[in-house]
């Protein structure tokens, strides 16, 4: 038969350190999460920075809405003659070369 050597007893030290230090860290979390939420950077701040966000995120909105406005038109500008003479002649004032201008004052 195989002899079994007797465990020796845990000692003082090491039961401190497997019961104490839990408790130690239990301790010290409950003391300092209400100091870190509460402070000046803490839960005040994350609601600063969540109403940025949402303001961020609004404007990202508008800004992609606008580009497709933009690819839209620059898709049309491409594909469609009418289109650009519309734009040549509104925003640029142009007319045809066999086309005569009255001009009216205002």
């Amino acid at each position: 038969m195989a002899e079994s050597t007797p465990t020796p007893a845990p000692s003082k030290r090491i039961l401190l350190l497997e019961r104490g230090l839990p408790i130690g860290l239990l301790a010290l979390a409950i003391g300092s999460v209400p100091v870190m939420v509460f402070s000046r950077e803490g839960l005040p701040r994350l609601r600063t920075v969540q109403a940025e966000l949402e303001t961020v995120e609004g404007e990202n909105r508008e800004v992609r809405r606008e580009i497709e406005t933009l690819r839209v038109r620059v898709k049309t500008l491409r594909d469609d003659p009418a289109a650009v003479e519309r734009l040549a002649r509104d925003e640029l004032g142009m007319v045809r070369q066999s086309e005569v201008v009255f001009q009216f004052p205002e």
